[in-house]
């Protein structure tokens, strides 16, 4: 049963309680590779259960994992937001040095990304985005290229990756982004974008400094760009839309 539309891979469920994922496109095919090297030495340094993908077949590639238990989180709470900053600190917490050691790829390799993703940016969002808006938008960009590269960050952390069961966080899953980057990246939604009883939750567990929250507010802003991006790739103009809204209203943000 295939029970998952990711836009990198396809997941399907086997007997109940395996997950197998095969990629939809040929790049992702690394991605996955990637998670079955680092996954194994990692997952045993975090406080909750994670996917750990081996390979099941190498063309076209497969990978298999156990089923992580429970159900996207939809109504977060305190006590889910204290488990949470607890699973980041240790997280964060792991040896960026033994992550490159296991196959996640060095600094180097984040910022190179960066620099192109803040192009396209530039010239495929900036133009969108009302005149009155653009300096703005121009300082945001800026301040997105000197963003650190120095931790071991999940990369795409939201409630859609966050699983409950039996009203208590059970998992983290999805961890196709997982790079050297900037922990402020795994802060930008429980900070900024969940509601305030669990975001205080997660920063008492956390302790997040005044300059982690400042670069995690940045990264709640640029969270949209990324879907105008998406919506030019795939050719959703709807996507396009909400997220050039999204980009909009967050601009106007200031620290919770």
């Amino acid at each position: 049963m295939e029970f998952s539309g990711g836009w990198d891979s396809v997941a399907t469920l086997v007997e109940g309680r395996w997950v197998e994922r095969r990629p939809r496109r040929p790049e992702v095919a690394e991605q996955l590779l990637r998670e079955t090297r680092v996954m194994p030495w990692l997952a045993p340094l975090l406080p909750l259960p994670v996917p750990v993908p081996v390979v099941v077949e190498a063309d076209p590639l497969v990978v298999r994992h156990a089923l992580v238990p429970g159900e996207p989180l939809t109504t977060p709470r305190a006590d889910h937001g204290r488990v949470l900053g607890g699973f980041l600190r240790a997280l964060h917490g792991s040896s960026a040095s033994a992550a490159v050691r296991h196959g996640l790829a060095p600094a180097a390799a984040t910022h190179r990304d960066r620099v192109a993703t803040v192009g396209r940016f530039r010239a495929q969002v900036v133009p969108r985005v009302p005149a009155s808006h653009r300096d703005c938008a121009d300082a945001v960009l800026a301040d997105a290229c000197e963003l650190p590269a120095d931790t071991v960050v999940h990369g795409d952390l939201g409630p859609e990756h966050i699983l409950v069961a039996d009203d208590r966080v059970s998992g983290v899953i999805d961890f196709g982004d997982l790079h050297l980057g900037d922990a402020a990246n795994d802060l930008a939604w429980p900070l900024y974008g969940a509601p305030a009883e669990f975001a205080a939750a997660v920063a008492a567990a956390y302790e997040p400094t005044d300059d982690l929250r400042r670069r995690a507010l940045l990264w709640h802003r640029l969270g949209p760009w990324h879907e105008v991006l998406h919506g030019l790739d795939t050719g959703d103009e709807a996507a396009v839309r909400s997220g050039l809204a999204g980009v909009i209203e967050r601009l106007a943000l200031g620290v919770r």
